[in-house]
C-alpha cells in the first residue's frame, strides 16, 4: 500500500487549463508568493475570471484529500490491463498480474463507477490524508457516494481555494517622500472589475461558483494611531486620486518622523476586501472575506523653515 501511494504522489504532473486535456489530470496553481490551490485530480475542472490570474489568500481545504467519481468499470478495467505498465506486469509475472485485475475484473457486469482519490498538493497535510484512501479508487454503485467521497460542501470549499484576486499598484501623493502633518493620499490601480467568479466543476454531478465583490479598501499606516491619523472615509473601493485643491478623505496624515523606525520608513499596507457569497446559495454557509494586502515604504520628514531675525 505504501509503494503505491509513493508512486502516485511521484508521478508527474500536467499543468492544465480549465476544461482542457479531457482526461488528463488538470492542475490550478495559485501565482506569484501564496499558492492558493494545486488541485491534482481528473475530473474537476475551473472556469471563471477568479481561476486565474491574480493572487489567492492561501484558504486552506479542512479535508485536502477526497475520492472523486472516475472512470467506469470498462475504462479502468482497460487502464490496468493495457499499456507498458500492464505488459510489464504479465512479462515479470503473469500469475500476479491476473491477480492484479481480478477486483477490476469482478465489477465489469455491474452497474457503477469507480471513484479516484484526489488531493490539494499545496496543503501540506495532503500526503497524511492520502494515506488514508485507497490509491486504486473504490468501485461505488450509481447514486451513491463512498466514505471520503467529495461532497458539494467540499467542491465550494475548492472552488474557494482556487479563487484568486487582481494583485494591486497603491500609488501616493506624495509619492517619494511625505512630510509630518501633510495628508498623503492613497489610491489604488490594477484593480479591474470589482467581480469575480470562480466555477468548480464535476460535469454531470455537480457544479459551485463563488463569487467575490470589492466591498471596500483597509489602509494601515505601519505605526500607532499616535504617529499617524487614517483617513478612510472616501476610499471607496480604489482609494481617492489626488486632485489639486480637492479634499482629503483616503489617506495618512503622519504625525510623527519616521527618522526613528527601522530603515527610517513607515511600511504603509493597503488592502482590498473581497467578500465571497456562493451562487445561489447551493451550500448554506459563508465564507470569510478575501483581503489582498500590498505594502509600500513611505519616509517622511519634517518639514523645515528658515527664520530671518
Amino acid at each position: 500500500m505504501k509503494v503505491l501511494i509513493a508512486a502516485l504522489l511521484m508521478a508527474p504532473l500536467l499543468l492544465d487549463r480549465p476544461g482542457e486535456g479531457a482526461g488528463e489530470t488538470t492542475a490550478e496553481v495559485g501565482q506569484d508568493g501564496k499558492t492558493a490551490f494545486a488541485y491534482i485530480g481528473d475530473v474537476i475542472t475551473f472556469r471563471g475570471d477568479g481561476a486565474k490570474g491574480g493572487k489567492g489568500d492561501g484558504y486552506r481545504i479542512p479535508r485536502p484529500c477526497w475520492y472523486e467519481p472516475g472512470p467506469s468499470a470498462q475504462e479502468m478495467y482497460d487502464r490496468q490491463s493495457k499499456g507498458r505498465d500492464a505488459a510489464n506486469r504479465a512479462r515479470i509475472d503473469d500469475f500476479y498480474h491476473q491477480e492484479y485485475l481480478k477486483p477490476f475484473e469482478d465489477v465489469l457486469t455491474k452497474p457503477g463507477r469507480w471513484w479516484t482519490p484526489a488531493y490539494n498538493e499545496a496543503d501540506p497535510n495532503h500526503v497524511a490524508c492520502m494515506t488514508e484512501l485507497d490509491p486504486t479508487g473504490v468501485f461505488v454503485p450509481p447514486g451513491q457516494t463512498p466514505p471520503s467521497g467529495i461532497t458539494i460542501e467540499q467542491l465550494a470549499q475548492i472552488a474557494r481555494a482556487a479563487l484568486t484576486v487582481p494583485e494591486h499598484t497603491v500609488k501616493l501623493n506624495p509619492d517619494a517622500k511625505s512630510f509630518v502633518n501633510l495628508p498623503t493620499w492613497v489610491w489604488l490601480e490594477g484593480v479591474g472589475q470589482p467581480r469575480r467568479t470562480v466555477t468548480a466543476e464535476i460535469p454531470g454531478v455537480m457544479s459551485v461558483t463563488l463569487v467575490a465583490n470589492l466591498q471596500n479598501v483597509k489602509i494601515d499606516p505601519g505605526t500607532t494611531q499616535d504617529r499617524a491619523e487614517v483617513n478612510e472615509s472616501g476610499c471607496g473601493t480604489a482609494g481617492k486620486p489626488y486632485t489639486k485643491g480637492g479634499t482629503f478623505s483616503c489617506g495618512v496624515r503622519y504625525l510623527r518622523s519616521s527618522i526613528d523606525q527601522p530603515r527610517e520608513k513607515y511600511t504603509l499596507t493597503v488592502s482590498t476586501v473581497w467578500s465571497v457569497e456562493v451562487q445561489d446559495n447551493v451550500v448554506p454557509f459563508q465564507f470569510a472575506p478575501v483581503e489582498l494586502d500590498v505594502t509600500r515604504d513611505v519616509p517622511v520628514g519634517e518639514i523645515q523653515s528658515n527664520v530671518k531675525p
